[in-house]
């Protein structure tokens, strides 16, 4: 597939430039990291040379050694070069590693690229600010959004609202058990055990899987943790519950977005609103297929709530917000972006809930600056919503 996202014209743009820093793509799995990077390669103006860690065996330090002596000596010959690493994550100590040899290149004044690659962000930004800082520029990888689905494939609203953005999981698409099989098994199941459990250790590794199926079959609800704890039948206390949705949120996975507040603390114990951060984790995770959830309002509701739910949680982290949600007793408003100054109340208006702005008009009187948005009935529509930046649609 030759289709670029716009995250291209980045890299391509900073590995061009005569300044030097380490560039880094993290994201979670079947985000395109790897065929970023190859592009990348392409498109670069001097020798290139990929070596990934994600085989048994090759974690050990000098592997990574020997991959940048490859490129070193590339970049030697050709005086520039460019050395790609993916699956960066999973070589013990990489970090200081790529200190040394990064230092070691800058004092000989050689002219080599290094394009870091990552599935599990939260492993490779610890090893990113305990070794290596002030030496890279991070360039976040999320899910594929509406209108690169749309682009790349084709897609209508309501298929992109039902299967998500795995663009590998795309072909399969008319095949739904074996879309469903694929989704399960080869990106959930690798994603839970090859990224999620390389992150911390997990002492509970089933209640771990529950906690994620449970935050699917709950997207774009409100969950307390003592409810979950309910719900999982898990002596685990509410503070593990907490940690391991952590952690499903660095993998790329669910989110536990937190209540708005009005304070730069964030109220850490209030109950999340859990989020799927693309649409086909909760398909595959029920039991319903296309053709059901599409005749049904209501469950077709909620599947559009939690896909405007993904596209602002992955838009956060490149247009650098904070996403949250508000509720004083009855009244809710859906979901609060803040960046700076700028406070932006959003309601979805799916038509499976009653259409009642009164949230809206309470988040008004607490926060008078605050702008308002609908999507949905009587707002924005869906579509136009999920293809432009959520802080320009209502500016």
């Amino acid at each position: 597939m030759s289709y670029k996202r716009p995250v291209q014209a980045t890299l391509t743009r900073r590995l061009r430039e005569p300044r030097r820093f380490l560039q880094v793509l993290a994201g979670p799995r079947q985000a395109g990291k790897t065929t970023l990077a190859r592009q990348a390669m392409a498109e670069f103006d001097g020798p290139t040379w990929y070596a990934s860690a994600d085989a048994p065996g090759l974690e050990e330090q000098i592997w990574l050694e020997q991959q940048w002596l490859q490129a070193r000596r590339l970049a030697q010959e050709a005086s520039r070069g460019l050395l790609v690493l993916d699956e960066i994550q999973k070589v013990g100590g990489w970090s200081e590693i790529v200190k040394r040899l990064w230092d070691e290149d800058s004092l000989a004044g050689l002219e080599l690229k290094v394009l870091l690659l990552g599935s599990a962000p939260l492993l490779l930004q610890r090893g990113l600010s305990e070794s290596l800082a002030g030496r890279f520029e991070l360039l976040p990888v999320t899910h594929w959004s509406f209108p690169e689905m749309q682009q790349a494939f084709g897609w209508e609203l309501e298929r992109f609202v039902y299967f998500g953005g795995y663009p590998g999981a795309a072909p399969l698409v008319d095949e739904g058990e074996r879309w469903r099989d694929y989704v399960r098994d080869g990106l959930i199941e690798t994603t839970i055990s090859r990224d999620v459990l390389l992150l911390a250790r997990i002492d509970k590794p089933a209640l771990l899987r529950r906690l994620f199926f449970l935050s699917c079959s709950y997207s774009g609800q409100i969950l307390s943790y003592q409810k979950m704890v309910g719900q999982l039948q898990d002596a685990g206390n509410t503070t593990t519950l907490a940690h391991y949705l952590d952690l499903l949120e660095a993998a790329g996975m669910v989110s536990g977005l937190q209540k708005y507040s009005g304070q730069v603390v964030r109220q850490r114990a209030s109950s999340p609103r859990l989020m799927v951060q693309n649409n086909a984790l909760l398909s595959a995770s029920q039991a319903e297929d296309f053709a059901s959830v599409r005749k049904a309002p209501q469950l077709w509701g909620r599947w559009v709530e939690s896909a405007v739910g993904a596209y602002l949680v992955n838009r956060a982290r490149s247009d650098g917000y904070r996403l949250s949600y508000w509720r004083n007793g009855n009244l809710e408003v859906d979901f609060v972006l803040e960046k700076g100054r700028r406070l932006l109340a959003l309601e979805v208006k799916s038509g499976r809930r009653r259409d009642s702005l009164s949230g809206l008009d309470a988040f008004r009187k607490a926060f008078p600056t605050a702008q308002l948005g609908v999507v949905g009935r009587a707002g924005m529509a869906v579509q136009d919503f999920l293809s432009s930046p959520p802080l320009e649609s209502f500016g």
